[in-house]
C-alpha cells in the first residue's frame, strides 16, 4: 500500500516541515470554504426533506479533499467533478443563489433546469457538468487534457471520482490513455469507503487505488482525505507536474461519506455506524481549526464570526433563488446549437403561433 501523506494528523501533530507555504488569509479561505460546505449540505437536505428540491448529495467528511484540491489550480485550468465537488465551483466565484437555483431547476439556474439537481455546470468557471452514469467524466477529463496538449494550452485538468468509478472501463481507459501520452491531466479519487453500498473490500482485491497507476505509467499518490494542506500539497505538487509536461498523476484521497450516497439512500441498511463514528472523530474541519487556532490565525469570535456569516449568505441565496420564476419556455430552443437548424426554427416559431404571436417567454400554462 502507498502510506497516505500527512501534515496534521487528527491527534493535532503537525509536521512542519511538509506545511506548504499559503498566506493566512489563504488558510482562513480555505476554512471558511470548509464551512460553507457543511452548512450549504445541512441546508439543502433539510430542503430536500421539505420538498423544496428533488435530490442533494452531501460532502459531509469530505470537505478537505474537496476544497483543499480545488484551491490548487488556476483559473485556467478545468474541472470535471464527480457528485461532492460544488463546493471547488463556489470556490472559483459561482455565485451562491445560482448554485442553490440549480438544485431547483428555475430561471435563475445557467442550465435552464435541463440537469438533475446537483449536476451543476459553469462553462466562464471551467466547470464541467458531471456525469450521472458512473466514470464517464474521467474519461471525457482525460480527452480534454489530451486536447489541450495537441492545442498548446497551458492548462491542467482535474477529474473527481469516488473509489466505486475505478471499477468501470472508462477509468481503465482514461488511465491507459493518459499514460501512454503523457497528458496534463490530475485524476483525484475520493475514496470514501462505499460505492453507494459496495464497501471497498469489494470493489477491488488491490492494495489501495493509488498503487494503480504503475500499472499505467504515472505517479500514484495517496493522502489522507481529512488533512487538507496535505491535500493540497499532493495536489499542487500533481498540478504543477502535469503543467510542466510530466504527464498525469493519480491521487488516492482516503476519507470517508459520513452520510448516505444521497438524499434518496439509507446508509445504516449497509455499513457499521460504530465504524461512522470513529470517522467523525476525524473530522477534517476540526482537525484545520485546530491548527488555524494553534497558529494564531483564528479564534472562537473569529469561528463564529465565520459561521454567522456563512449562514447568512446561505439563507440570502435560498431566497433568492426560490423567488426565482421557471425557466423561459424559450430556452427550450437555444444553448444547442450554434446556429438554429431548419427544423428547431420551425418548432419555435410554431410555439410563438399557438402563443399568439408573441415571444416564447414564460412557463407552459398548466
Amino acid at each position: 500500500m502507498v502510506a497516505p501523506l500527512q501534515i496534521i494528523e487528527p491527534g493535532g501533530k503537525v509536521h512542519a516541515e511538509l506545511v506548504p507555504r499559503l498566506p493566512p488569509a489563504t488558510l482562513v479561505r480555505l476554512y471558511e470554504a470548509m464551512v460553507r460546505t457543511r452548512i450549504l449540505d445541512t441546508r439543502m437536505l433539510a430542503l430536500q426533506r421539505q420538498g423544496r428540491i428533488g435530490f442533494y448529495g452531501t460532502c459531509k467528511g469530505q470537505e478537505a479533499a474537496t476544497v483543499g484540491s480545488g484551491l490548487a489550480l488556476e483559473e485556467r485550468d478545468w474541472i470535471f467533478p464527480a457528485l461532492r465537488e460544488g463546493a471547488v465551483l463556489l470556490l472559483r466565484g459561482f455565485p451562491l443563489e445560482q448554485y442553490v437555483a440549480q438544485l431547483i431547476g428555475n430561471a435563475l439556474d445557467e442550465t435552464h433546469g435541463r440537469q438533475m439537481p446537483c449536476h451543476f455546470s459553469s462553462g466562464r468557471h471551467r466547470f464541467v457538468s458531471l456525469s450521472s452514469p458512473i466514470g464517464t467524466q474521467i474519461l471525457q477529463g482525460m480527452g480534454a487534457a489530451w486536447a489541450a496538449k495537441i492545442k498548446g494550452d497551458q492548462v491542467v485538468v482535474l477529474t473527481y471520482f469516488g473509489d466505486g468509478a475505478t471499477s468501470e472501463p472508462d477509468f481503465h481507459a482514461a488511465l491507459t490513455f493518459a499514460g501512454v501520452h503523457k497528458v496534463p491531466c490530475v485524476f483525484l479519487c475520493q475514496n470514501n469507503q462505499f460505492a453507494i453500498s459496495v464497501p471497498f473490500a469489494r470493489q477491488t482485491a488491490s492494495d489501495g487505488i493509488a498503487v494503480k497507476a504503475r500499472a499505467y505509467g504515472m505517479p500514484g499518490v495517496a493522502v489522507d482525505g481529512n488533512d487538507v494542506l496535505a491535500v493540497y500539497k499532493v495536489t499542487r505538487e500533481a498540478v504543477d507536474r502535469a503543467r510542466a509536461g510530466g504527464g498525469a498523476t493519480l491521487i488516492e484521497c482516503i476519507t470517508y461519506r459520513i452520510e448516505g450516497h444521497s438524499s434518496s439512500d439509507d446508509p445504516t441498511r449497509y455499513r457499521d455506524e460504530a465504524v461512522t463514528r470513529e470517522w467523525q472523530q476525524k473530522d477534517p474541519i476540526a482537525r484545520f481549526r485546530g491548527y488555524l487556532f494553534a497558529q494564531g490565525l483564528l479564534d472562537e469570535t473569529g469561528e463564529a464570526a465565520i459561521a454567522a456569516s456563512q449562514k447568512a449568505a446561505i439563507d440570502a441565496a435560498i431566497a433568492v433563488a426560490e423567488a426565482a420564476p421557471p425557466p423561459d419556455v424559450g430556452t427550450l430552443f437555444t444553448d444547442v446549437y450554434a446556429q438554429v437548424p431548419a427544423h428547431i426554427a420551425e418548432q419555435r416559431d410554431a410555439l410563438q403561433r399557438e402563443r399568439g404571436g408573441g415571444q416564447a417567454e414564460g412557463a407552459f400554462p398548466l
